[in-house]
């Protein structure tokens, strides 16, 4: 039996054991558990049933981590963008552009444009446009920005409308957010067996006293029904030239998070060849598209590959085998939502800065020499820390590698596609 499953996964291939990467799938679902408070609480914003919006947050991860597990045998798991579900809640319903039914509808639009670029292949050709110091600065630019949440959530850090706010250790967020920092270092430092998920549960351990990990009155807990918001979207109703700029803004942002998420998280896996590609790129690129059009079937805004995976590949995971145990872990969360749900932010915020840290190793292969080179991939890694978004990073990466080019009188020097790609992005950037 097992030597079937080893044989599926290549486990023994790539590195790894059964045990790491079931350690691995946990700690990947412990760092993205907050999904399923945060994403109901958004869409319940938006006027949608939050008890169905928690079960179907759970349903999705669950399907699609299960799915790219078994498929594409990657170690990473999708659920409910951040950034997308932010956009589809406040922007466009609480905004009153469109109603939730409509947004739902332009999700799925956008969806079925991912599927269609993934079954001709240009969403791996856009990959090959984009170059290979982008490739790499991605990494690092994954790194910044999961040290950024990681800073955020442990109450440290975070970006203001009157600039960068430092936080205060008398917050008692932050101060087991810092203990929590320095329990996960010690664990790792002493390379513990699953240091991570160790550092995770001690962590939580320690907030009990503090007042921090609030533990359920109960462990089990009846699923609410689906019915209020799955199969309502208003496809129809999403098809207006109007709203085609809103469309392009859920494409292009999830395009490229998924992109960056998936070259980064894969480079700290040693998953890419020399070019800094990922063989067989398309089967996750199918996932992902999947996931965003059966999920706004069920009422879910975009699903995307999480940067949390880089938890899961720190702890070791490097095949389906990691994915297939968050998705195990989600399921269950379906029905043990209140204690999924216990794990206090500022336990996994410790884990999130220290990945961080260990994915700058990819900046090692930018050519520092080459100002043309270097330039764009700083400002790719410079943007993506700065704006909180990958998408934004990996798109001013990309127009400022053509725009120096040709300003060193190297035009030659960049694929003609990338020329090509360089217009939607403008377009982009004019949306946001």
């Amino acid at each position: 039996m097992w030597q079937a499953v080893d044989g599926y996964f290549k486990i023994t291939e790539r590195g790894s054991t059964g045990r790491r990467e079931v350690v691995a799938g946990l700690a990947t679902f412990m760092t993205m558990a907050y999904i399923l408070i945060v994403n109901p609480a958004w869409m319940a914003a938006a006027g949608m049933d939050k008890g169905a919006s928690v079960v179907v947050t759970a349903l999705m991860a669950c399907i699609f981590s299960a799915l790219m597990g078994v498929y594409a045998n990657l170690p990473f798991s999708l659920g409910p963008g951040m950034g997308g579900n932010a956009f589809f809640a406040f922007t466009l319903v609480k905004g009153g552009i469109v109603t939730w039914q409509v947004g739902m509808g332009m999700v799925f639009i956008s969806g079925v444009v991912f599927v269609l670029l993934s079954i001709f292949g240009i969403r791996e050709l856009v990959v090959k446009m984009v170059p290979r110091s982008i490739k790499f600065a991605i990494g690092a630019g994954v790194g910044f920005f999961v040290a950024y949440l990681g800073l955020r959530d442990a109450g440290l850090m975070t970006f203001t409308a009157n600039g960068l706010k430092l936080g205060s250790l008398h917050n008692p967020q932050a101060l087991l957010a810092v203990i929590g920092l320095g329990v996960t270092s010690f664990c790792l430092a002493r390379k513990l067996p699953g240091g991570i998920l160790l550092g995770i549960l001690i962590t939580t351990i320690i907030g009990i006293p503090m007042g921090l990990t609030k533990l359920p009155s109960s462990l089990l807990s009846a699923p609410a029904s689906i019915e209020p918001i799955a199969f309502k979207l208003d496809i129809l109703g999403a098809m207006k030239i109007a709203y085609i700029p809103f469309i392009f803004t859920f494409f292009v942002g999830d395009f490229f998070s998924t992109l960056g998420t998936v070259i980064g998280v894969s480079q700290k896996a040693g998953l890419l060849d020399e070019n800094g590609n990922l063989p067989g790129i398309f089967r996750p690129f199918m996932v992902d598209s999947l996931g965003t059009v059966v999920g706004a079937l069920f009422g879910s805004t975009t699903i995307t590959t999480f940067i949390e995976s880089a938890a899961g590949v720190q702890a070791g995971g490097r095949t389906g085998l990691t994915a297939l145990t968050t998705s195990a872990c989600f399921l269950l969360s379906i029905f043990l939502v209140p204690l999924a749900t216990c794990i206090p932010t500022q336990a996994t915020a410790p884990t999130l800065i220290i990945i961080g840290l260990l994915m700058m190793s990819g900046m090692r292969h930018i050519e520092f020499d080459d100002f043309t080179e270097a330039f764009p991939a700083f400002m790719t890694i410079l943007t993506s820390a700065y704006t909180a978004s990958l998408a934004n990073g990996i798109s001013a990466g990309v127009l400022l590698y053509a725009v120096t080019k040709v300003l060193a009188g190297r035009p030659k020097d960049v694929h003609w596609g990338t020329y090509v790609l360089c217009v939607p992005l403008v377009i982009y950037f004019v949306n946001l």
